[in-house]
């Protein structure tokens, strides 16, 4: 990867995909918050305090539980795409072989027939 231009696209793809992490972190954020809120509003005998501090709380677990699936589907993306790669590799070399196998069978027909 020699040509800029391709690293610059690769930089480019970088950034669009952290902008999107950032985003979607933000809208995680966002809904524990607010189900946070959701959720002490029927408490109606807690001080502010109170309902701050279990507001919180709330969203801190919240937001621990989401980053704990993130890094399990991170994870199983990983090996999926390990998998599929492996995978890939095999299928490559069984048709170069099956493709070098019929060639050279073509080939020995071929010298067969001129040697006829």
């Amino acid at each position: 990867m020699s040509d800029p231009s391709l690293r610059q696209g690769a930089t480019e793809g970088e950034l669009s995909n952290e902008v999107e992490g950032y985003l979607l972190w933000q809208a995680r954020i966002a809904e524990a918050e607010q189900r946070a809120q959701e959720f002490v509003r029927p408490m109606d005998w807690l001080t502010t305090a109170q309902r701050t501090e279990i507001e919180q709380s709330y969203v801190e677990d919240s937001l621990r539980r989401a980053r704990g699936d993130l890094e399990r589907i991170a994870a199983r993306c990983t090996s999926l795409r390990a998998e599929y790669e492996n995978r890939y590799q095999e299928l490559k070399r069984r048709c170069v072989a099956w493709t070098l196998g019929v060639c050279a069978g073509l080939a020995a027909v071929a010298a067969l027939l001129m040697l006829l």
